[in-house]
């Protein structure tokens, strides 16, 4: 809001006067609240600070201590500078005592070798400084309109900060109180130069206020939340991120301030709204997840991201985890409701913290999705043993399926352990098997069947097998498809089958005839019954759910 003493020496009035530095040049970055003309040497116990004081010097003393305590009581109170005209005092140069003391204390000092009307310069110079008020409260006006229409818009997160980057043309982080990124702007800067170690950049940052400006840092920092309960920061980035040459900060303007702490406003508005204590981290670990699932090969800003969220990736041992809740009856996974997945990854998010894990959970449709970042001297099955049990205890009302995939040490390799996990969760939720963790191992033919669901062939194959028994049973309304799964679950015995299937042996029996008329094979041979148990499994992953009937699904 206010011009820096460079800027006044640039304006015309006072570049006809010649002027010259004479000390005191890294102080040329100082605001000047206002130009004062003051003739007497005892002026500073009349300023507030940040006056560029002019002057002719005849009131000043020729004496060296004088002068010397004359600069240094206008340092004490913070005045922006000194211009003395050289015509009526000092024609030539200023004494060596005044320019040693100024250079001292870093007090601009300068020179005028031209006869200058200082009321021109007054006029100037503060006509500028009110231009710049007036402009920053009709500013401040705009942000207050804007951030008000967003408050009762009940704007996403990424809104706000895009409009807080766009005024301010400075990038912005919104983190958590333990400095974790939920969400960011980076306002056409690189996001992973931005983000890259930012947790450890962040603790070091305290200003001591709800919003304050931290110089060491150029951030200007405001904290976020309502009713007593604060859950964030919001910080916008007043400093260049370049490390070399280090950041030079920029004392933000007023309205910045205002703009951080209504963006706040706004953001904690919004979290009151939506109700979910967990969402804007969810929302930031989703993210995250489903761009390593989207990208075979991780890229810098991704990374940054993930370490921005305390996961670093790089260097860890990885391992993707599915958490599926074991839904009862013919309910679908995707009918799960929303709580059961919030509870479901709440209870994973505190075993991984339990475990001392560095996780990214979030829920999908299907239940909860985390990829997990040991250390690389971690015993990756006793963390993720003690994990899953402490995730069944927490949900022993509403038992669910665990399961891992492959340990992997390298972030481009992520995509695969989470899929895997995906596969082998899904395939688990088939078997009935209760574990307290699934591997690609334990579901065996139906993992693999579920790693290859995608194939067409496999689909082929099992219609070719089952086809026309599906269409026996959809026309006639005969059950035997389900006949035939009693028969391969059971191994070929005919009596724990019936048994199973809750029918007479007789009635059975004659179900497996009509079986092997139909499909044109004998049960008995082991390759028949090997083919028709594969099909069905392959089947299962292509019925659109459990309650679809035989001819539903063959149509």
């Amino acid at each position: 809001m206010y011009p820096t003493v460079a800027e006044v020496l640039a304006l015309p009035v006072l570049r006809q006067g010649r002027p010259h530095v004479v000390a005191g040049a890294a102080g040329l970055d100082a605001p000047v609240r206002w130009a004062h003309v003051a003739e007497v040497a005892d002026i500073a116990h009349l300023l507030r600070g940040g006056e560029l004081v002019l002057t002719t010097g005849v009131a000043l003393p020729d004496d060296g201590r004088a002068l010397a305590r004359y600069v240094a009581d206008l340092a004490g109170v913070g005045a922006a500078g000194v211009v003395v005209e050289l015509v009526r005092h000092w024609s030539d140069k200023l004494p060596a005592a005044l320019v040693g003391a100024a250079e001292e204390h870093n007090l601009p000092l300068v020179t005028l070798s031209r006869e200058t009307r200082f009321v021109s310069v007054t006029e100037a110079v503060n006509g500028q400084i009110v231009d710049a008020q007036v402009a920053e409260l009709r500013a401040a006006e705009r942000v207050h309109e804007t951030f008000t229409a967003l408050t009762v818009a009940g704007a996403e997160p990424g809104v706000v900060l895009g409009e807080v980057a766009r005024l301010t043309e400075q990038p912005v982080v919104l983190e958590t109180l333990s400095h974790e990124v939920l969400a960011y702007d980076a306002a056409g800067t690189d996001p992973a130069e931005l983000l890259t170690g930012w947790p450890s950049r962040s603790r070091v940052v305290q200003v001591g206020e709800r919003t304050g400006y931290h110089p060491g840092s150029g951030w200007l920092v405001t904290v976020v939340g309502a009713r007593g309960h604060d859950w964030g920061r919001l910080i916008l980035v007043c400093a260049e991120q370049t490390p070399h040459p280090p950041p030079r900060p920029t004392h933000p303007p007023h309205r910045h301030r205002v703009l951080a702490e209504r963006a706040a406003s706004a953001l904690a508005v919004h979290r009151l709204v939506a109700k979910d204590a967990d969402g804007l981290e969810r929302q930031a670990h989703r993210a995250v997840l489903a761009e390593l699932l989207a990208s075979p090969a991780p890229t810098a800003e991704l990374l940054a991201r993930a370490s921005a969220l305390a996961v670093p990736l790089p260097g860890r041992q990885l391992v993707g985890l599915a958490v599926r809740p074991r839904l009862t009856g013919t309910a679908r996974p995707a009918l799960s409701t929303p709580p059961v997945l919030r509870e479901l990854a709440e209870a994973t998010v505190l075993a991984a913290r339990r475990a001392k894990v560095s996780a990214l959970v979030a829920t999908d449709d299907l239940g909860v999705r985390a990829l997990l970042a040991l250390s690389p001297e971690a015993n990756a099955d006793a963390v993720l043993h003690r994990l899953a049990t402490d995730v069944h205890e927490a949900r022993a009302s509403a038992p669910g399926v665990l399961a891992v995939g492959t340990t992997v040490t390298s972030p481009a390799e992520a995509r695969r352990t989470l899929l895997e996990a995906s596969q082998v969760a899904a395939a688990a939720l088939g078997t009935g098997t209760e574990r307290v963790l699934h591997r690609l191992s334990d579901v065996r033919l139906r993992g693999l069947l579920h790693l290859l669901s995608g194939d067409e062939r496999v689909t082929a194959f099992a219609f070719r097998e089952l086809g026309p028994l599906l269409q026996r049973d959809a026309a006639t309304g005969s059950r035997l498809v389900q006949a035939l799964r009693h028969y391969c679950e059971q191994g070929g015995n005919k009596s724990a089958a019936a048994a199973a299937a809750h029918t007479s042996r007789t009635a059975y029996y004659q179900q497996l005839a009509r079986i092997e008329q139909v499909l044109g094979v004998r049960l008995e041979e082991p390759e028949s019954m090997l083919s028709l148990y594969v099909a069905l499994l392959a089947w299962d992953l292509t019925r659109p759910s459990e309650e679809d009937s035989p001819g539903r699904a063959a149509q």
